[in-house]
């Protein structure tokens, strides 16, 4: 019996390469077992095949920048971001692009833009996140406010199924025959789910987005297996290529910049805001305005005092309209806001924007003794609640001591968080773990979901149950044994295997020893949101004293 995969391309148990994959983004640190980067889709099909036969885990992985722990594992890391596929072609006269899966976002955007197309969502992470990853979490961004999640712009997938089988899925395709696991699906799950119907309706919460557990209620709705397996983290099958609906670049864009002195005018200044068809309403918190105001420093002076910013962007094909849009904001807002500027320039709204990406820098060049986490990094409330929840949250991290910087996409309800713990105080593992608990209390009290752009993962399978009830998640089972019987692809990740959310972190005195040069690597890749650095030459390199 073969004790390796039978692959072309590199594969590796050597404890430097392992090392190389052990983190993504987030906050996990856990050493897989071997690393595949398979040549092509031939070969991720052997690999997928065999390891069916050995029953062992194998990981999807991209560029490594998802955030809930699904890029990390105890089995096989399988990056595709080297993995051979179609040359990455868009047809402007039809709007579509096509591309390999482990190609960035930042590859389609230089494709597209000369066409004057667009991929609409504009997740933050665009410049290196792959198009399997932002598929696989139904990812989102800033412009989701208006043009929805990356799940309204996939046209089809290829997949490798757990069988190692090659399945095209396509909107409006056809699910009954074809490879075994779509018809184990039509099978064993689909009748349940169809019979569940309006159990799903009214469990399912009443948010903007949701990248919580799989589309139960968006494949009701379409009928598209293609809907299960966006924002399924790879646990369904793995995939090599994607083809998207693209939209064109709106020639005319303005910025509005929105004071608040107190969340209490929040719900009504969003609703009227939205009434206006926004591309984007972003939310910076007093806890964001007070890191990026340093002392001794003006740029920010404008947003001092205020409890909350609220940045609106406006897009449009006409400049006239678009002015009109803009002057009917700022009287909507106005009477509740502290203040209100607005900038009818791409170039003047792009300065308002400036404040958006104020924080990285900074976040990036914490002091040895403290760390940037995402544990509460991404629910998303009903927009009336968004006030309640960031309240919610500041009040959890008081009452452990621990800072927190609180921003997201306003228009949608979505909320992201950095919490900074200082890694030499007795006590902070516990001390996070406390703030995951009360904060996801909240997330169920207010009918929110734990994640509404950057998927499960592992961190938030445990919350699934709370949320949609113990019938749903056997739902949720039933669709992933039908997909992945043996349980080999992404376990952990989506369903919950038992272990503690806040466990085998990244940071602390338990985190998993790696070679120190490799170790200090992946924090500069952390620190400078380096992604789109490949992992192997990591290993095959010995950094120079």
């Amino acid at each position: 019996m073969r004790r390796t995969p039978p692959v072309r391309g590199p594969f590796r148990t050597d404890r430097r390469a392992r090392a190389a994959y052990a983190e993504g983004a987030g906050i996990y640190r856990i050493v897989p077992r071997a690393v595949c980067l398979p040549a092509d889709i031939d070969d991720l099909v052997s690999l997928v095949r065999w390891a069916a036969d050995k029953r062992v885990p194998l990981v999807p992985r991209g560029a490594g920048s998802g955030m809930p722990g699904g890029n990390v594992g105890d089995g096989i890391v399988v990056d595709v971001t080297g993995m051979a596929g179609p040359a990455l072609r868009v047809d402007a006269a039809a709007r579509r692009a096509v591309m390999r899966a482990g190609e960035s976002l930042g590859a389609l955007e230089a494709a597209a833009a000369p066409l004057g197309l667009r991929l609409p969502p504009d997740p933050s992470s665009w410049r290196w996140a792959t198009a399997g990853g932002v598929v696989s979490t139904n990812a989102a961004g800033a412009r989701s406010v208006r043009y929805g999640s990356m799940r309204a712009w996939v046209e089809s997938v290829e997949l490798v199924t757990a069988d190692g089988d090659i399945a095209s899925l396509r909107r409006r395709g056809e699910t009954r025959s074809g490879p075994a696991a779509l018809a184990r699906f039509e099978h064993d799950a689909a009748p349940a789910i169809r019979a569940a119907a309006p159990l799903i309706s009214s469990r399912f919460p009443r948010v903007r987005k949701n990248s919580s557990g799989y589309a139960l209620d968006a494949w009701l709705r379409s009928g598209d297996a293609l809907d299960l397996v966006v924002g399924a983290e790879g646990t369904l099958g793995i995939i090599a290529a994607v083809e998207w609906r693209l939209d064109p670049v709106p020639p005319h864009r303005a910025g509005l910049r929105v004071i608040l002195a107190e969340y209490a005018a929040l719900p009504e200044v969003v609703a009227r805001l939205l009434a206006l068809e926004p591309s984007a309403i972003e939310l910076l918190d007093r806890t964001f305005l007070e890191l990026v105001a340093a002392p001794g420093t003006d740029a920010f002076t404008g947003n001092r005092g205020a409890e909350a910013v609220l940045l609106v962007e406006f897009e449009n094909e006409d400049a006239a309209r678009l002015r009109e849009t803009v002057g009917r904001a700022v009287a909507a807002a106005r009477p509740l806001a502290f203040g209100v500027d607005a900038a009818l320039s791409p170039a003047g709204a792009e300065r308002l924007w400036q404040l958006r990406h104020a924080a990285s820098p900074i976040l990036a060049s914490l002091p040895p003794d403290r760390r940037s986490l995402q544990v509460i990094e991404d629910a998303c409330v009903p927009v009336p609640k968004l006030g309640e929840y960031v309240a919610a949250v500041r009040r959890a991290a008081e009452a452990r001591g621990l800072q927190v910087v609180v921003f997201g996409h306003a228009g949608d309800g979505n909320v992201h968080v950095n919490v900074l713990p200082e890694l030499a105080r007795s006590g902070w593992e516990q001390a996070i773990a406390g703030l995951l608990d009360e904060v996801s209390d909240a997330v169920v009290r207010m009918g929110g979901v734990p994640s509404g752009e950057h998927g499960t993962g592992r961190l938030r399978a445990s919350l699934l149950e709370r949320i949609y009830g113990e019938e749903i998640v056997a739902l949720f089972r039933r669709v992933k044994a039908s997909f992945d019987p043996l349980g080999i692809l992404n376990p952990g990740v989506i369903l919950p295997s038992g272990e503690p959310p806040i466990g085998r972190l990244k940071a602390g005195s338990s985190a998993a020893a790696l070679p120190a040069d490799i170790a200090g690597a992946l924090r500069e890749i952390e620190q400078h949101a380096g992604y789109a650095t490949p992992r192997l030459p990591l290993a095959d390199r010995r950094r120079r004293r």
